[in-house]
């Protein structure tokens, strides 16, 4: 049998080379479709379950977040693993399962299980959320957002943080393939309202009358409508606070005919969440730093180049001064190790001379 497959391609030279052609141009093109990386994901099936609780111990955290997390997810089908982290203000719960299970459907029974385990788990604690689809390997693409030279006085950690959030974060976020967009760096702002304990007393009021008026008066309302003639006009109770002037003007209570207002027993500021570090670039001041994780199973390569092409009409979007560029991209990895393994594909091609033989022999 193998003598007459090589008289065959010796009487057939063309044809031979010919359908080796045809299989390069095959595998040529098989390799571009094919899900490159630079490094083979090795991350088991796993689910893992976030809290945030800032007030408590790692104790507490123990006790009250994880163990009832814990109780709740044995009980599903197909779990090979359970463990779980506890530290001061945060509770992490990791459930692996088997490698057949789909990881939709285990999120679903996990998503399932949330809603019995938040009625053992106090309000004030926290409340679970599920991490991204994504793995260990899913940092494909890192940047930092900084101002130009010139501008660095226009714009500083708050503001950088601000068009982080509100401005890169959504357009990258809509990208197919893309789990999530985490930031690191800058300065959240926030709206602090600082009372004056002599005051409350004397007026009589307490925090938790504070932080009721403050829901309650913090709100947009809806009214239906009313028909005249051939129109309809919607009614909306518009209450949302917009400022530092509208916390200020918000009624706490009533206290002899008279309203007693926010501003009349505490002082309303712009501040900042609490922070545990910060991010410097080129040792000039702080910047933000943003991280595009990839979705599980997806190919690194593809997705990139979306992040990449988006991050080109991103940048036309920000303010003047402000650019959004990239210090980490697998992209340039992948590149690299394909580069590497053609050429030497392409040497050992040039070393063997079958072709060569088959056509002047």
């Amino acid at each position: 049998m193998l003598d007459k497959i090589i008289q065959f391609s010796i009487k057939n030279k063309f044809v031979i080379l010919l359908f080796t052609l045809v299989l390069l141009a095959w595998g040529s093109y098989s390799v571009k479709q094919l899900p490159l990386d630079a490094l083979p994901d090795v991350t088991n099936n796993q689910v893992q379950i976030l809290t945030t609780a800032p007030t408590l111990a790692a104790q507490e955290v123990e006790q009250l977040i994880t163990y009832p997390l814990e109780q709740s997810v044995k009980t599903i089908p197909k779990v090979i693993e359970l463990r779980s982290i506890s530290r001061f203000g945060l509770s992490v719960v990791t459930v692996v399962f088997k490698d057949d299970v789909d990881i939709y459907w285990a999120r679903e029974q996990i998503f399932q299980r949330l809603a019995e385990a938040k009625e053992n788990i106090p309000k004030y604690d926290g409340s679970p959320e599920l991490a991204p689809i994504s793995t260990g390997l899913g940092d494909i693409y890192q940047y930092d957002v900084y101002a130009k030279k010139g501008y660095e006085d226009k714009y500083d950690a708050v503001k950088l943080r601000t068009i982080q959030d509100w401005i890169i974060i959504p357009q990258l976020q809509g990208i197919e393939g893309v789990a999530e967009v985490s930031t690191w760096g800058g300065k959240l702002k926030q709206y602090e309202i600082a009372v004056n304990p002599n005051t409350l007393n004397s007026l009589g009021v307490t925090i938790t009358e504070i932080f009721d008026a403050l829901e309650k008066n913090n709100q947009n309302t809806g009214g239906a409508y009313i028909e005249k003639d051939q129109y309809a006009f919607f009614i909306r109770g518009v209450g949302m606070a917009t400022g530092i002037k509208d916390l200020e003007n918000v009624v706490v209570k009533n206290r002899n005919g008279a309203p007693v207002l926010v501003r009349d027993v505490a002082t309303v500021r712009e501040g900042i969440a609490l922070r545990y570090g910060a991010s410097t670039k080129d040792g000039k001041g702080e910047i933000v730093c943003g991280l595009a994780l990839m979705l599980k199973g997806e190919n690194s390569s593809a997705v990139v180049e979306r992040v990449k092409e988006k991050m080109i009409q991103i940048n036309k979007t920000l303010p003047e001064g402000v650019v959004a560029e990239a210090f980490i991209d697998r992209g340039k990895l992948v590149d690299n190790a394909i580069g590497t393994v053609t050429k030497k594909l392409i040497g050992r091609c040039i070393n063997c001379n079958f072709c060569t033989d088959i056509i002047f022999r």
